[in-house]
């Protein structure tokens, strides 16, 4: 399989912060590659780099051989990229997915046609005249990929798309990254660090820690077998570091921040990390009577569909990790922004 692009040796600094440092990494022509790590970790820049917006500090990107890493222009012309968050006009879906082939001198007819598949293939049929400011998050975020696809470049670029959207939408968007590359051999570069997505969509994973690719391989290579590297990214959910003393009763409280106390069935005093498995954590929308020593307030920041199970990110002071059937979830009417409680035994804290 051949790279569209090869990035060799690439880094990136910012004055004295060193976000990207000797980045290799081939982008295979036609295949979804994930770019899987925590937030900092260099995903965003290297997304950036790729698209012409930022020039590397130093390295290389070579495409049938000759270095364009300097060329923003071919690389804008090659790639397009889905941000977090994008920016529209305050205007209507049509004109907002239209506005690149306008500028590009398309004929009215040439846009119209091109709209309506865009707008098909992201499932937004009958929302050209709707105002896009006032659409859900999810739906802004499908007329971004609309936006992106109808330019028709080799290389699809999307930073974290599913992150802040309810079920439904993540749903909507992985199953169009999944059927544009199937239908049109699209090559996409896709950044999260939702391993669960990264698992579910990726043909290739690059695992980027501290600003350094660590581990490249396909699907199976990956998450077929344990490695240190993955483990290194799924150790940062639901670990927690702090003060701890033991108490009268014999179990210890650790202090994670000023206003999040985590009480354990160990004993032990002074620093310590602590790691709590997303299974072992009861998700209700009210407080319940229970035995259990932990309970803490928060709300939803983050749904991952699973089949059956649902993956919540729950922002209680610190962000938890949690794990729930589709069926519970559903059943208390939960989604991004829901307020919910968090509770789990002091034995299911683990000294890490």
């Amino acid at each position: 399989m051949s790279a569209l692009l090869e990035v060799r040796n690439i880094a990136k600094s910012y004055g004295a912060i060193q976000a990207l440092q000797d980045v290799n990494l081939k982008i295979l022509r036609g295949k979804i590659t994930v770019l899987l790590g925590p937030s900092g970790s260099g995903k965003t820049t290297l997304l950036r780099i790729l698209a012409g917006l930022e020039k590397p500090s130093h390295g290389s990107i070579l495409c049938d051989g000759e270095d364009i890493a300097e060329d923003s222009d071919l690389l804008r012309q090659k790639a397009t990229m889905v941000f977090q968050k994008s920016v529209f006009f305050n205007a209507a879906v049509y004109k907002n997915v239209a506005y690149g082939l306008k500028v590009k001198g398309y004929s009215n007819s040439q846009i119209k046609d091109s709209v309506r598949k865009a707008l098909q293939t992201v499932r937004l049929e009958g929302f050209e005249n709707r105002r896009t400011r006032n659409l859900s998050g999810g739906e802004q975020q499908r007329v971004s990929i609309a936006r992106a696809l109808i330019l028709e470049r080799e290389l699809l670029l999307l930073d974290e798309p599913t992150v802040n959207i309810d079920p439904r939408n993540v749903s909507i968007i992985e199953a169009t990254i999944l059927r544009v590359n199937r239908n049109q051999k699209m090559t996409i570069v896709l950044a999260t660090h939702n391993m669960f997505q990264a698992e579910a969509l990726s043909e290739r994973v690059a695992i980027l820690l501290e600003g350094t690719v660590r581990q490249v391989g396909t699907n199976q290579q990956i998450f077929g077998t344990s490695n240190k590297h993955l483990a290194s990214v799924t150790r940062l959910d639901n670990v927690f570091s702090g003060v701890s003393r033991i108490n009268k009763t014999g179990t210890s409280v650790i202090k994670v921040s000023e206003n999040l106390r985590i009480e354990a069935s160990f004993r032990k005093s002074g620093e310590a990390t602590i790691y709590i498995k997303p299974e072992d954590i009861i998700v209700s929308a009210h407080p319940f009577t229970s035995s259990a020593r932990n309970v803490f307030q928060g709300s939803i920041i983050e749904v991952s569909d699973l089949g059956s199970v649902m993956k919540l990110r729950v922002n209680a002071e610190k962000k938890f990790l949690v794990q729930i059937t589709k069926r519970s979830f559903t059943e208390m009417g939960l989604n991004v922004g829901s307020t919910v409680f968090l509770t789990f035994k002091a034995s299911s804290v683990q000294h890490v």
